[in-house]
């Protein structure tokens, strides 16, 4: 047994205190380390920069470190029990690291917990201790290991069954509230930090749903009790899938409000973040890519398949919302809408594909700089959109026989279940079994070239029209048509993002092809003044929008301190913003599909 001790040092100086104790160190001098990266975020993160004091003794007798890299040690050798202390700074407010003041204790295991090379199998004990000072006395801690020996508010012992499965469980320590559910015989715990008035019985009625329509999809549940945890704060989005738990930061004017029965945009995101993460727990967590299974946390570990883990994953967390009947069909296609308007609107398409994006996350996707959308298509958002072609087209090759529901329940059964790792072509392999269909052509096309997806083609054959239209506001990301009079609406515009500067306005990214990037404009400049005039950047939007295109706008800015004129000529808004028409099919076969499709039927 390997023994770990949690003592919440100092919220002040954000620091947590970890002991370690290993009771039968190599002979040769023990080796630790702590994880380079966390998987499920695929960028090394290097937690061990953040150890600000470690210390080694025996018997009371302290020990010499020899640091061997930047995250592992060697302690000298010794015949008997070693323990470890050491102080890790805790100020990362993510849902990959730790974070540690006098509001709350978050952690997730690879920024605490360092692993005892040789014995990364052996059982694990976990002693969080309660701490003795006002306010943090009144805490409680939310924690889905399996628990030892513990009082009422959680403190005390916890079991975890390798090094693996003990950094696999995050938890939330504070004075936070709580709600329950029940999907499928097991108790779903939702764990609110950082706001206390919002609609639990909604939400909880609404994750129900949602959680059961993912166990109907997989045909059953891997798990005994599952734990959300949330933490709410001013402006931040992220999640981070466990085996059993997910992590969540989310927007608290995004919360859903008591009395309120309208599911709004935000609350939408909301539940859309909740369901991707919870279709992790098949999904990435036990159907996951063999090279994940055979290399460890130390290092980066490489793929060519991550859109089938995230893409796949997007595709559905979204379907799985209208599917469930929490969120009607023309959200969904306003959600979609949104998906297929971002991948549009990078150029990086034509540059990058799938199995690429995949391949260089490490170094591109989750290293994104001012030129990532010329550069890179994300392996989330255009998965989706390959995910949704391929069910698609199942459906309609196989008329109605199988979809793409059929192939993930398969990748369960004969890699999920059983523990085996997806070797880089088992997709395409378990789609040519299920349906003894030939798609290797749409799978070269999808994975393996930057073509464009053929979608609307696809979706008329579902009743579905869908528009690339030119955008009508800098704000608009697509949708569902409303009336005929849209597609008439012109936009001018320029090419590039900016938000305001003290002095002016900061251009923040400039777009392939674009008036801005025509004109010379760079990423970081500073535009002091337009047209002779200083504007914020609202007053520059709302400028461009009332010229006409081609007309000359003079450009005055500042670059690495040297000023600049430039003459921009603002251009009519590409055809690269989505919209579906949703008129009901008179073709009932065509009705029918569409059904089976939004509703999970064949």
């Amino acid at each position: 047994m390997i023994d770990y001790r949690l003592n919440l040092l100092s919220p002040q100086s954000h620091l947590f205190e970890v002991e370690l104790t290993i009771q039968n160190p190599d002979p040769d001098g023990q080796v630790v380390y702590l994880p380079a990266w966390i998987r499920g975020s695929y960028l090394i993160r290097d937690y061990a920069r953040h150890i600000v004091l470690i210390e080694a003794n025996a018997n009371g007798q302290q020990l010499t470190l020899n640091k061997l890299d930047k995250q592992s040690w060697q302690i000298e050798p010794v015949n008997q029990p070693l323990t470890l202390n050491y102080q890790v700074y805790a100020w990362e407010l993510t849902v990959r690291s730790a974070h540690f003041d006098n509001t709350h204790a978050y952690f997730n295991g690879p920024a605490l917990f360092l692993a005892v090379r040789g014995q990364e199998l052996m059982p694990c004990r976990l002693e969080i201790l309660a701490p003795q000072i006002m306010p943090l006395k009144q805490w409680r801690v939310a924690f889905s290991m399996k628990p030892e020996s513990i009082d009422d508010q959680g403190f005390g012992t916890y079991q975890a069954d390798d090094y693996e499965a003990l950094i696999d469980c995050p938890g939330e320590i504070g004075d936070y509230s709580e709600s329950q559910f029940e999907v499928a015989g097991c108790n779903h715990r939702f764990v609110v930090s950082g706001v206390k008035r919002f609609d639990h019985e909604d939400l909880c009625l609404h994750l129900a749903r949602i959680c059961e329509k993912q166990v109907e999809l997989f045909g059953d549940l891997p798990v005994q009790d599952y734990l959300f945890l949330l933490c709410v704060v001013e402006d931040g989005y992220g999640g981070l899938e466990h085996k059993n738990s997910t992590s969540l930061i989310f927007p608290r004017d995004d919360l859903p409000a008591q009395r309120d029965r309208k599911i709004s945009s935000g609350y939408r995101r909301l539940l859309a973040l909740c369901s991707h993460e919870y279709f992790h727990l098949w999904n990435v967590k036990r159907i996951t890519p063999k090279a994940f299974l055979q290399q460890n946390t130390q290092q980066e570990v490489y793929t060519r398949q991550l859109w089938v883990f995230e893409g796949i994953t997007s595709y559905y967390d979204e379907l799985i919302l209208v599917r469930s009947g929490v969120i009607s069909k023309q959200d969904y296609f306003e959600m979609l809408a949104e998906t297929v308007t971002r991948v549009m609107r990078g150029s990086g398409r034509h540059k990058q594909t799938l199995e690429e994006s995949s391949f260089d996350v490490w170094t591109k996707f989750y290293k994104q700089d001012e030129n990532a959308p010329n550069a890179i298509v994300s392996y989330y958002a255009k998965g989706a959109l390959f995910a949704l072609l391929l069910d698609l087209t199942i459906r309609l090759q196989s008329k109605g026989r199988f979809s793409l529901d059929q192939v993930m329940r398969e990748m369960w059964l004969r890699y999920g279940k059983p523990g085996k790792g997806v070797p880089e072509n088992g997709l395409e392999t378990v789609v040519a079994d299920v349906t003894s269909l030939d798609l290797q052509s749409l799978f070269d096309l999808g994975l393996r070239s930057t073509e464009e997806l053929p979608l609307a083609e696809c979706f008329s054959e579902f009743g579905v029209e869908m528009k690339l239209l030119p955008a009508k506001s800098f704000d608009d990301r697509g949708g569902v048509v409303g009336d005929k009079e849209r597609e008439q609406q012109p936009f001018t515009g320029i090419g590039a993002k900016w938000t305001n500067k003290n002095s002016g306005i900061k251009v923040q990214q400039v777009f392939d092809d674009g008036a801005a990037q025509k004109a010379g404009i760079s990423a970081g400049d500073e535009i002091v003044a337009v047209d002779g005039l200083r504007m914020n950047a609202k007053q520059f939007e709302n400028y461009i929008l009332d010229s006409e295109a081609g007309s000359d706008i003079e450009v005055h800015l500042f670059r690495r301190g040297h000023l600049m004129n430039l003459l921009l000529q603002p251009q009519l808004a590409a055809f690269d913003t989505c919209y579906f028409d949703l008129t009901e099919p008179s073709d009932e076969e065509v009705k029918q599909r569409q059904s089976d499709w939004l509703m999970g039927h064949g």
